[in-house]
């Protein structure tokens, strides 16, 4: 990794990528439902942005407000995009008419895929191979079965995440300034905005979980409006309420806390009368 020693245009040392680290352990501590773990990853890069923009307080403010927005990453991935997220900060520093929404972009498209590697990674694979070290140890009362889980979980956990970090402030210093030079770099933002989008349909379809129960017609040519409406577009419910969350989160601004109780509201109603399911 090239650090601000070898290279002076670099602002950021080592021991900033490091301290970024160890502020970043808590990925999962703040967690919210409105942004999830937007306070969290804002924590991790809180230090190197006063760093990078220590004599220009109006872009340390945008920045401040640009890292809060919605986060959400398998925690050991987290440094990687950090690394990447902060080498474009350190851009958009020395520059005028730096893209900031491409940080943003960048970020949005990254945390999708990574996500979906990084929990088959440590969920599906590394942690149930250290349970299965750790738990036949620990039935036959020895203490070195709760020692080897920890060792084998955390140890590639916590070295992803230096090495996540030195290597995507890397690219992003790196590769940067070739991107822009090229014109590539606008390929790359329209490329990270598509993934993006695509990951939010995805999560739309997968992750909020609306049917309805309501059938039509009756006896044997009755058919359910849900296999109705999947045939004209499937998961058209769970990407209306998506749709309906964020206008209602954006436009209209509705707190969060009153969508969840209209959620859990509407969800017990709708059970009752036989409406969802």
């Amino acid at each position: 990794m090239t650090t601000s020693n070898e290279n002076k245009t670099n602002m950021l040392t080592k021991q900033d990528l490091n301290r970024a680290v160890f502020h970043g352990l808590g990925m999962e501590w703040g967690w919210t439902y409105e942004r999830q773990m937007n306070l969290a990853y804002f924590n991790m890069v809180r230090h190197a942005l006063e760093k990078i923009y220590k004599d220009q307080p109006e872009k340390l403010h945008e920045a401040m407000v640009r890292n809060c927005e919605f986060f959400n990453i398998t925690p050991q991935l987290a440094p990687f995009v950090g690394g990447i997220a902060l080498a474009m900060e350190e851009q958009n520093a020395k520059s005028d008419d730096f893209d900031t929404k491409s940080i943003t972009a960048i970020k949005s498209a990254l945390m999708g895929p990574l996500s979906g590697i990084g929990d088959s990674i440590f969920l599906s694979g590394i942690r149930i191979i250290a349970l299965g070290v750790g738990i036949p140890l620990c039935l036959q009362g020895n203490f070195l079965g709760v020692v080897l889980y920890f060792l084998i979980y955390n140890i590639p956990a916590f070295w992803l995440r230096f090495a996540g970090i030195y290597k995507g402030y890397e690219i992003g210093t790196g590769y940067l300034d070739k991107l822009k030079s090229s014109g590539l770099i606008d390929k790359v933002m329209q490329a990270a905005s598509i993934v993006g989008i695509m990951v939010i349909g995805a999560m739309s379809i997968t992750m909020v979980y609306t049917s309805v129960t309501m059938q039509i017609g009756s006896g044997d040519t009755s058919a359910s409006l849900q296999s109705v409406l999947d045939g004209i577009l499937p998961g058209m419910i769970p990407l209306g309420v998506t749709w309906l969350y964020y206008w209602l989160l954006g436009k209209k601004k509705i707190n969060i806390l009153w969508l969840i109780i209209g959620t859990i509201v509407v969800g017990i109603a709708g059970a009752y009368f036989g409406i969802l399911g």
